[in-house]
């Protein structure tokens, strides 16, 4: 498991914290709109250590309430409990962005109160997730991380679930029938596209909504857009 990003100090990443964002390296999906092509494949370099991590974290302590773990896909990595059991350990609330492919994982932090909030990609209606996440994927998982999520099972977390929009992917009609798909959802968030100028997809063409069309469309789903 390697740490192949770190935003030391971010006031958006976790809700009403100040929290360290580090981003571990490999992803089981193939989004040709992500803009982390290096993560995704896993071929940056280490920038920090374990130990390297643990130790700044500890300096930090006055300023950071959280630390947010994100990607790639975290739940890929089988020592990703361990992690957290040692940041929980040093008091910092954990933050987990996921794609919703490991349901057993993310049912055994829930379960050991190791996250105290999950932040779910939602990549589009059942019927359109292959074509977007770019591989084959079992929807069965997906169901089930998210209906982990929805039943409120499990006490002190949050959650939410957030779509990235390209407008060459996902539409409104679109949106309707994801919201449907995972009826009870408490808050879930749309994303603008954002091209950064290196994506996975080099090749493909995507485009961003504009900033009234995102209000529209989260207004009329009564959904949040960022």
């Amino acid at each position: 498991m390697k740490i192949v990003g770190i935003v030391k100090s971010s006031l958006i990443d976790y809700p009403k914290k100040a929290s360290t964002v580090i981003f571990l390296g490999g992803c089981n999906f193939r989004c040709g709109f992500c803009h982390n092509p290096e993560i995704v494949y896993n071929k940056a370099e280490s920038i920090i250590e374990i130990d390297e991590l643990f130790d700044f974290l500890e300096k930090r302590k006055r300023f950071i309430d959280a630390v947010c773990i994100s990607g790639g896909e975290p739940t890929i990595h089988p020592s990703l409990t361990e992690l957290i059991k040692k940041i929980k350990d040093k008091g910092f609330a954990v933050k987990l962005d996921t794609n919703g492919t490991n349901p057993k994982m993310l049912k055994k932090l829930l379960e050991g109160n190791l996250v105290d909030y999950v932040a779910m990609d939602i990549k589009g209606p059942f019927e359109k997730y292959k074509a977007i996440v770019g591989c084959d994927v079992d929807i069965g998982v997906i169901k089930e991380s998210a209906s982990l999520l929805i039943s409120n099972k499990y006490e002190d977390f949050d959650y939410e679930f957030r779509t990235t929009l390209a407008r060459e992917l996902l539409n409104e009609t679109d949106l309707d029938k994801m919201i449907k798909e995972h009826p009870g959802a408490k808050k879930w968030y749309l994303q603008t596209f954002k091209n950064p100028g290196t994506i996975l997809d080099q090749e493909g063409s995507y485009s961003a909504y504009t900033k009234s069309e995102m209000e529209e469309m989260g207004k009329s789903l009564c959904v949040n857009v960022r």
